[in-house]
């Protein structure tokens, strides 16, 4: 059944069943970009059309990660730094845009500061979406695009509907319409020596290779250095029976070459879920395990925790998740060594039919639902974590068309668009400064593992990388990364799936980001229409004015 809201100046015509739409701006995919960029182009007097696969708008700003990382506060503006004022009052909380993030108890300065319930968010974009004007239409799968020459003209949806417009926007995490319309793309992890890089292709970092004697964690949960109980790498045997390689990898471990550092490899950062739980009894439902749930499955997990013993941990529930207050007794749980991501699983998903997508979640949460019940339940896990874990429920008041679980799988990484400008090491390291810039990035270098393999005989996560970016500042996003290269679509923006480097996407990558460069798209989206230009040809110079006018950061220190 299609979802509509408010579409009716939008129905041209209808024929067998399905509706022709028609508009001047389409944005797929309901992200917080996806607001942000609908928002944008409503408040400048455009017909907008907001299309969203799913059921729900805000993307995993609504669907989990309630504790927002950012990087620095003061590279944010615009919709996304009103959007998270807005939010933060509906707690009293009022932030402050005009100063860094402090460390605190030795953990990075890197946000967390706007947490918040799910439902509060996806509330508020509901809001901001309904108070622009803009029209939205859920459920909206997409099949097929058609092309006349270089232009879109229409996105063809599974249900035979058709949505018409003049310009369109991808703000998918996945670059779904990037894609169909035959715009250049990448799900390479490129070589180093691609673009001179130091942290893409295979890559083993330094600080996660496995090993014994890890330091003790103070009260907050890190060691000395600030890295986390959470991240904790142990010299695990792989194989079934130990010592034994011809009795096969253990559940969780993928098979595969360890391969050459640098080289370029596939694969994308491992997804799981950033799940909201409760320690309100009168607010908790339990997490049920999965139909299929076997404790063997975690037999790695349980050798993982003989390993922290024999260290002298006094483990506790953050060994397998860092977690962090939410109000109402709420907390935003996100991964660990041992967490939520499934590494290996994510990577099919980016190309994968919407069907399969819905299985490869399927799999994401069974696997976080049996971990949760093994914490809880096995006499393998120490004491204080199966009773630490035992305090924690779904909350009845989110998700609740979902049963309380998630409604958005976290897609850290998939397509990339290949353009004109690729952004790379050289940019989010402070070492070239990309032209014409939209917006500004500012967090570390945040991959997460690509794949759980054997290495020298021992179980290693490839591909991990969680470092700063050398001490540079905040750095411009250029204008050429949001859109594809001349000749391939003249009236499509990418705002998330942008033209980067794998590394270089993984500061880009916050949610924060893709709201900024989803409006910048929006804004150019508008000129482009008054001009009747190609998105290649608009004029930056007033692109940049009406951006400075609208709050947009631009450059740094901000009003340079």
């Amino acid at each position: 059944m299609m979802m509509f809201r408010r579409l009716l100046p939008f129905l041209l015509s209808s024929a067998a069943g399905a509706a022709v739409l028609e508009t001047e701006i389409c944005v797929f995919g309901g992200t917080s970009g996806g607001v942000a960029a609908a928002v944008q182009a409503a408040r400048m007097g455009r017909r907008v059309l907001l299309a969203e696969p799913g059921r729900h708008l805000g993307g995993m700003t609504s669907g989990g990660l309630s504790a927002v990382d950012i990087g620095d506060p003061r590279s944010v503006g615009g919709i996304a730094r009103e959007y998270f004022t807005r939010l933060a009052a509906t707690t009293g909380v009022k932030l402050a845009w005009d100063k860094p993030f402090e460390s605190k108890a030795g953990g990075p300065a890197t946000g967390g500061a706007y947490a918040i319930e799910p439902h509060r968010a996806e509330g508020l974009f509901d809001d901001m979406a309904r108070e622009a004007g803009v029209q939205v239409r859920l459920g909206a799968r997409l099949a097929a695009v058609n092309k006349d020459g270089a232009r879109l003209t229409e996105l063809v949806l599974e249900d035979g509907d058709i949505i018409r417009a003049r310009v369109f926007l991808d703000t998918t995490y996945e670059g779904d319409l990037m894609a169909k319309a035959g715009v250049t793309h990448t799900l390479e992890r490129e070589g180093n020596a691609r673009y001179g890089e130091s942290y893409n292709g295979i890559h083993y970092a330094g600080k996660y290779q496995p090993r014994t004697g890890h330091l003790m964690p103070g009260v907050n949960g890190r060691v000395p250095g600030g890295q986390g109980v959470w991240d904790r790498d142990f010299p695990l045997d792989p194989y079934r029976v130990k010592g034994d390689p011809a009795s096969g990898l253990l559940p969780l471990v993928q098979a595969g070459d360890p391969g050459k550092p640098g080289d370029p490899a596939p694969g994308v950062q491992a997804y799981c879920y950033r799940l909201c739980l409760t320690t309100d009894p009168a607010n908790s439902r339990p997490i049920a395990p999965p139909p299929d749930y076997d404790p063997a499955q975690y037999e790695l997990v349980a050798r993982f925790i003989e390993a922290c013993l024999a260290n002298g941990d006094a483990m506790d529930l953050r060994w397998f998740s860092k977690h962090d207050p939410l109000p109402n007794q709420k907390w935003d749980f996100n991964t660990a060594t041992f967490g939520g991501n499934l590494p290996g699983a994510s990577h099919a998903w980016p190309e994968a039919s919407y069907a399969e997508r819905e299985k490869i979640a399927r799999a994401h949460e069974h696997y976080h639902r049996g971990l949760l019940h093994f914490l809880a339940t096995d006499p393998r896990v120490p004491a204080k974590v199966r009773a630490d874990v035992a305090r924690f429920g779904l909350p009845k008041d989110e998700f609740t068309d979902n049963g309380g679980w998630p409604h958005q799988i976290y897609v850290r990484e998939a397509r990339r668009m290949v353009s004109a400008l690729v952004l790379t090491e050289d940019h989010t390291f402070g070492r070239e400064s990309a032209p014409k810039s939209v917006g500004l990035g500012s967090y570390g270098t945040d991959i997460h593992e690509i794949r759980r393999i054997v290495r020298d005989g021992i179980v290693v996560r490839e591909g991990k990388v969680a470092g700063g970016r050398g001490g540079a500042p905040p750095y411009a996003i250029g204008y050429d990364a949001l859109v594809p290269r001349r000749g391939e679509c003249d009236n499509l923006f990418v705002t998330f799936a942008l033209s980067a480097s794998h590394s270089a996407f993984a500061s880009l990558r916050m949610e924060p980001v893709l709201m900024v460069t989803s409006q910048s798209a929006a804004t150019a989206a508008v000129l482009s229409l008054a001009d009747g230009r190609a998105v290649h040809d608009v004029d930056y110079a007033a692109l940049r004015e009406r951006l400075r006018a609208d709050g947009q950061v631009l450059e740094w220190p901000p009003g340079r």
